[in-house]
């Protein structure tokens, strides 16, 4: 999806666009660490994120031990 900008719209329309798309992104970038690189640091709970994102790391291919 490319964000054109049209005249007979308003500019609010694409910062809005923009906006949406960047919180996609960081929402993304969020999940990917914590199933690839979190080893629990964020829980607190010891090794149960480790644990609950196991298989979601072998499914990436992402070394986990």
């Amino acid at each position: 999806m490319a964000l054109v900008y049209s005249p007979n719209r308003p500019i609010t329309d694409t910062i809005g666009i923009a906006l949406f798309a960047v919180g996609a992104v960081l929402l993304a970038l969020l999940t990917l660490y914590l199933v690839g690189f979190d080893q629990g640091a964020i829980s607190r709970s010891g090794m149960f994120m480790h644990e609950l994102m196991h298989d979601g790391r072998h499914l990436l291919g992402l070394p986990c031990h």
